[in-house]
């Protein structure tokens, strides 16, 4: 029951700090690191960085409502991340990769522990803050307008 309440009341400024995180993160490998993104990296970002606005402000208003309009950004954020991981660790796609713009899709900046990518970065954070908009989504959905 805490763990419903909590949710409800905060788990969009928790996803709107997960948004938050990775756009910083993405800025920071770009902008720091100087590392160009490819185009999947780039799309990516296009989902990415309108979440901290429209999620922020959705927070500060307690508007629940807004996982309707942020919850598809977040799905299509976890097939192009997913994607993007799997042409990168596996050999299935890889050859896609190359082809992919002027940096190579299947190039990795970073290899933590020999699984930890920025694609799979990404990917998590799209999955965590889709996972919370849809435990929201679920337990506000009998609320009348």
């Amino acid at each position: 029951m805490k763990f419903k309440k909590f949710m409800l009341s905060d788990g969009l400024y928790v996803s709107w700090a997960i948004s938050l995180i990775a756009t910083l993160g993405s800025l920071y490998f770009s902008e720091i690191r100087e590392y160009i993104p490819c185009t999947y990296c780039w799309y990516q970002r296009i989902l990415m960085y309108p979440l901290v606005i429209l999620i922020g402000i959705a927070a500060i208003r307690k508007d629940h409502k807004i996982v309707i309009y942020t919850l598809p950004m977040t799905l299509l954020g976890i097939f192009i991340s997913g994607y993007h991981y799997i042409i990168q660790k596996t050999s299935l796609f890889q050859d896609t990769g190359d082809s992919c713009g002027i940096i190579p899709c299947n190039a990795s900046y970073i290899n933590w522990l020999n699984f930890i990518t920025i694609p799979f970065l990404s990917f998590t954070a799209f999955t965590l803050i889709s996972i919370i908009l849809l435990y929201i989504w679920k337990n506000t959905s009998n609320e009348k307008a």
